[in-house]
């Protein structure tokens, strides 16, 4: 496996075009290190990124790439030839390679033996194949990685890092890729502001915010949440908790800690992870009004079919978060962090060095708190995230240990507020009566009893059930539910808020999408 042909081609354009094998391989390697950079493991993902298409010397794949037929596996020999090359040790960057397109490999595999990575790195056709292989030797004779973190002290912060260093082999790989296919694209990519240079918008806008609000005892408690959040920002980087009230400004306080946090500790994008679509789109929107085109907005409702330059920037940064503002899903976030697919954890080394929001905490999902908090507590610890919990019911994330019971979950939460059961009960607002006698109220009493007032919102729980009751209401009654499409959804909401405030008659069916943090305001609910 020595000499060096200068032939080997990596990929062919449709004009006829051709990317060198050698230019593709360093070319990948230099990103990927630099990605991997991030977290200190730049050789790591240099090995990665050199050895990731060694494959594509043989003359099986050549043949593929310049006449067509028949696909051939170009991955397994650079997986193969990194266990030769550094034995056990290898293995991590065998992961890498062998998954590099179809996804990271398990290690041994009942549902698909052949495909598992042991399988792979022992199978004597590809052994064979990699044998007669012509590579030049500069691109296989490298030091073992003197960059190391401490042995993972569990299988989910080993099974992290090695998903990782793939985030960084997948990205590189693509990248390096479309630049030789389509540069126009490649240039559409980046240019976006870094925190720094955008915190004077966030001042400025909540200056102007605060010079314009009426002085009520209601603003003047939103405007001590937002000096509390600004005053804390500059603690040591760590997991936060923020417990406001609704209607307290939470979501802009938030912004503000992040973005004064990201800026005092050198953190690279805040990205805000928000449970539910119904308020992704209203909270993205709030914040496009401060950062303009800086904002990726990133979940199953954003249309991808937007052909011109910005919206087309906006749509690449989504493959691979690289914007300095990330609004998206707990879904789209937590899956990431446990996908193997490459289209999945393609953006996790963007992850690293920021400030991570998650709103309406108290949502995180009960059967999966356990692997989710040690994943965030992983993240921070090697990967330099800071995570606020921002939640009017702050969920109990602290350790509990009771006879039977030992929940790790997060030591040393330090919460922003300094007092959030004064500031709870300030901000209390409301008189709650339970209609009748507890007894169950019919569809006819309960739309009987929504019919007296001018503007009220009526929640219930199923979708059909909000239908039901729809029926029964007045002609201009409006009807919330997600079964209706996202913009057709915002375009409900946005039409509620404007009735609301101009005095129209606003009654409203929903279900529950409106519970977690749709900003709208009725005088009854």
């Amino acid at each position: 496996m020595s000499g060096v042909n200068s032939n080997f081609v990596a990929h062919v354009a449709e004009d006829g075009r051709i990317h060198p094998l050698e230019e593709h391989l360093r070319g990948t390697a230099e990103l990927a290190a630099r990605f991997a950079a991030q977290f200190g493991c730049a050789e790591w993902g240099w090995l990665a990124g050199l050895w990731h298409d060694l494959g594509k010397h043989s003359d099986e794949f050549q043949h593929y790439i310049r006449e067509g037929g028949a696909k051939t596996d170009h991955s397994s020999a650079g997986a193969i030839h990194a266990v030769g090359q550094h034995g056990t040790f290898g293995r991590v960057a065998a992961y890498l390679i062998a998954g590099h397109h179809t996804g990271l490999p398990d290690w041994l595999s009942d549902s698909e033996p052949g495909a598992s990575l042991a399988q792979r790195l022992t199978k004597v056709e590809l052994l064979e194949r990699l044998e007669s292989l012509t590579i030049p030797s500069e691109l296989l004779s490298q030091e073992r990685p003197a960059e190391r973190p401490k042995p993972p002290a569990t299988e989910l912060a080993a099974s992290l890092w090695i998903r990782m260093l793939f985030s960084c082999l997948v990205d590189a790989d693509f990248l390096d890729t479309e630049e030789f296919f389509d540069s126009t694209q490649t240039n559409q990519r980046g240019g976006f502001a870094s925190i720094g240079n955008l915190t004077p918008f966030f001042e400025k806008f909540m200056a102007d915010k605060l010079a314009a609000a009426s002085v009520t005892p209601v603003n003047q408690l939103r405007s001590e949440v937002l000096r509390q959040c600004t005053h804390k920002a500059s603690l040591s980087p760590g997991f936060f908790s923020l417990t406001v009230p609704t209607g307290g400004g939470k979501t802009l306080s938030s912004m503000a800690f992040a973005i004064n946090h990201a800026s005092a500790h050198d953190k690279r994008r805040i990205i805000y992870v928000i449970p539910y679509t119904s308020i992704i789109e209203q909270t993205a929107d709030q914040f496009r009004q401060i950062f303009a085109d800086d904002v990726v907005e990133h979940h199953s409702n954003v249309a991808q079919q937007d052909k011109d330059e910005e919206s087309g920037r906006l749509r690449l940064a989504a493959e691979n978060w690289d914007a300095p503002i990330i609004v998206t899903t707990s879904v789209q976030f937590f899956e990431s962090l446990f996908a193997s697919r490459t289209s999945r954890c393609r953006k996790l080394h963007n992850i690293v060095n920021s400030v991570v929001i998650l709103d309406e905490a108290q949502l995180l999902p009960p059967d999966f708190l356990n692997p989710i908090l040690e994943a965030l507590k992983e993240l921070q610890k090697n990967y330099g995230i800071t995570v606020v919990f921002c939640t009017a019911t702050q969920p109990a994330l602290g350790p509990h240990q009771s006879t039977g019971f030992d929940f790790k979950g997060v030591p040393g939460i330090v919460e922003i507020m300094d007092d959030p059961p004064g500031l709870n009960a300030s901000l209390k607002r409301t008189t709650i009566r339970i209609m009748g006698d507890l007894a169950p109220v019919s569809w006819d009493e309960l739309a009987e009893e929504i019919k007296q007032h001018n503007s009220a919102l009526c929640i219930v729980n199923r979708r059909d059930d909000a239908r039901t009751l729809w029926e029964k209401m007045p002609k201009g009654t409006l009807h919330l539910s997600a079964l209706m499409c996202g913009a057709h959804r915002a375009q409900k909401i946005a039409e509620i808020k404007e009735r609301l405030h101009s005095g129209k008659t606003t009654r409203v069916i929903s279900t529950q999408l409106v519970e977690a943090g749709v900003d709208v305001d009725f005088p009854v609910v």
